[in-house]
């Protein structure tokens, strides 16, 4: 019995060194018989993405990484392979089953979770709606008055000279200006919470492998998941009843109808979208627009404030940019509502300085990293790499926007001027620069993120320095998105 159990150790230990043997001029993540490189992933799941910036260079652009059980999944940072993905192989890369599943719970049918007919219909009506010139001035109103709200609360920390976590403050208020525009709630602070603890541990199921069965027992961080679900979920049915209450209101009364998101889509008929919204379908519009709207414009600019603070040439270059424009070279006691007043869309669009040092930062920090799809059926990329069918396939933003064969020797620079050509902005490839996606799933919010991001960091820049409490650099931490670990905290100065 022990020289078999001894010989079984052996021969099991020679296929375990044969095994990584093979693999030594590999330029992927090394593997371990049944378990791939899991045990890797999870180890590296709090610096994921530099983890597999690791493995891409200017000759190996597409990593392939498997996990348990002969999981399988492609990364890629190849334009051409992302055009690919994204519009010319469209329909053989959707969202897929095992996205679908794993995001189900929080994110149910929604615009970003859904394929084929159920995300034609989302995408529809949304592409109608950001159109709408209602939509368009009431958005500019209230990124406006969120934003003269923040500086209202900077203003006190800068009097008191205590640090503040600006990203925790942006968030808020990102909140109150993407409710106001999708349902026109009081902000509650239990939804703002739930949101985030439950975005916060709902990625992890993309390298745990036995979530269904810890969400089944309702144990360990799935415990968390389903009780931040319920209070969210109950908070949902509760704005979507109150809205109901209102429209009856409104209509029996023959008062105007609301112009907010959740109304207009309460309002939509058979006779034009085949069938009306239920109130699921409303609960996934309403979580499926937080995500998009709150937490990466937040994110987006806890990042610029981040850059700003490391470079302080750009703040200046910024404040010249925004005085000129609004002719403040003479009047510096210009009142802060005065200036955000004179904040148009005419005029935020020739900030071309501000455009570019904002792109610069989501070249370096997108909100959102990775984004995955599925593969449909077997097929080759343009760079030679064979895709199985069922396996998971990811354009990588953060690791896309750091690469050097694409954006030169100074890409891990912050230089904003890379985006710059005799003062005037110039755009690149929504397949080389994906911060908003690229093809039919192009985000449709992009140029109201703009106009918001603009708004908030011209009046910012203006009236207040910024410094990093001790200097120190930051981390990301690893969710669906990318916000900053532990906060941005910065100490706050009037100018």
């Amino acid at each position: 019995m022990l020289l078999w159990l001894f010989g079984f150790v052996v021969t099991a230990a020679f296929c375990v060194w044969e095994h990584r043997r093979r693999q030594r001029g590999s330029k992927d993540p090394r593997t371990w018989p049944l378990f791939g490189a899991q045990w890797e992933a999870m180890a590296n799941m709090h610096q994921m993405h530099c983890w597999f910036q690791s493995f891409f260079t200017s000759s190996h652009r597409t990593v392939t990484l498997r996990t348990f059980a002969g999981r399988i999944m492609y990364l890629t940072v190849d334009p051409v392979n992302v055009h690919y993905i994204l519009k010319d192989k469209f329909q053989n890369y959707p969202k897929g089953e095992r996205v679908h599943s794993v995001l189900h719970d929080f994110m149910g049918d929604g615009i970003f979770n859904s394929d084929g007919k159920i995300w034609r219909k989302h995408r529809k009506i949304a592409s109608f709606e950001f159109s709408n010139r209602k939509l368009k001035q009431m958005s500019l109103t209230t990124f406006r008055r969120d934003a003269l709200r923040l500086l209202h609360l900077l203003h006190t920390f800068a009097t008191s000279r205590h640090s503040v976590d600006l990203q925790m403050i942006q968030r808020m208020i990102m909140t109150r200006s993407v409710t106001c525009v999708a349902w026109q709630p009081n902000y509650e602070d239990p939804f703002g919470k739930a949101f985030d603890n439950v975005n916060d541990i709902i990625i992890t199921r993309l390298v745990n492998p036995f979530w269904k069965i810890q969400r089944a027992l309702n144990m360990g961080k799935e415990n968390i998941v389903n009780e931040n679900l319920e209070v969210l979920n109950s908070l949902i049915s509760n704005i979507i009843e109150k809205r109901k209450e209102n429209m009856s209101v409104q209509v029996r009364s023959n008062a105007q109808k609301a112009d907010d998101w959740l109304s207009r889509f309460m309002q939509y008929n058979e006779a034009d979208y085949q069938k009306t919204y239920n109130e699921r379908e409303l609960r996934d519009f309403i979580v499926n627009f937080m995500v998009a709207g709150r937490d990466t414009t937040a994110i987006a600019l806890s990042w610029f404030i981040y850059c700003i603070c490391k470079h302080p040439r750009v703040a200046e270059k910024i404040r010249r940019e925004t005085a000129e424009l609004l002719s403040l070279e003479n009047d510096h006691n210009m009142e802060v509502e005065e200036m955000a007043n004179k904040l148009d869309y005419e005029c935020l669009a020739r900030m071309n300085y501000l455009h570019a040092a904002l792109s610069e930062t989501l070249r370096l920090y997108p909100p959102v990293p990775r984004d995955g799809k599925t593969v449909l059926k077997d097929d080759v990329l343009p760079d030679g790499t064979y895709v199985k069918r069922g396996a998971q396939i990811s354009y990588v933003p953060y690791s896309m926007g750091r690469m050097e064969f694409l954006w030169g020797p100074d890409a891990l620079e912050y230089k904003p001027e890379r985006w710059l050509k005799d003062g005037a902005f110039q755009p690149e490839s929504p397949f080389k620069f994906t911060a908003f996606q690229a093809g039919p799933r192009m985000c449709l919010g992009k140029d109201y993120a703009y106009v918001q991001m603009k708004m908030t960091a011209s009046l910012l820049l203006h009236f207040f320095r910024f410094e990093l409490v001790d200097n120190g650099d930051v981390k990301y931490r690893v969710m669906m998105i990318m916000p900053i670990a532990g906060g941005l905290n910065v100490h706050v100065s009037r100018r």
